[in-house]
């Protein structure tokens, strides 16, 4: 490890927090995540790469920070409340908490090899 490295790692936390794949809940979680759409892409929010972080706790409380593909998309105030909706119907999710973040903006690059493949990208 370089110097550079070590003092960015010692200077803070990363931007986007990892998610607790481990939990038993995280690939329902996923896949309940890949049943809400941006209406103006035909693409699921996962694959957009608009879910940042899935945290669930041993309670079964999940904690999603997710952001949109822009600031003034329409649909700003209901699409955490979809999120919500789709995770909280999971087995065992307990509770859902749903955090809008626009920090670091999300961008083309975070789409996954499908969504490209999908919106012509690739």
């Amino acid at each position: 490890m370089d110097a550079a490295n070590s003092h960015q790692q010692a200077e803070g936390r990363p931007l986007i927090a990892p998610s607790t794949t481990e939990h038993p809940l995280y690939d329902s979680v996923v896949e309940a995540c890949r049943t809400v759409f941006d209406p103006e892409i035909p693409v699921n929010i996962f694959d957009l790469g608009l879910i940042y972080t899935i945290a669930i706790d041993d309670a079964g409380v999940v904690r999603i920070v997710m952001t949109l593909t822009a600031p003034g998309c329409p649909v700003a105030g209901e699409m955490p409340g979809w999120v919500s909706d789709a995770v909280g119907a999971v087995p065992g999710v307990q509770d859902v908490e749903v955090e809008m973040t626009f920090d670091p903006q999300w961008g083309m690059d975070m789409m996954s090899e499908e969504a490209r493949l999908e919106l012509g990208f690739m």
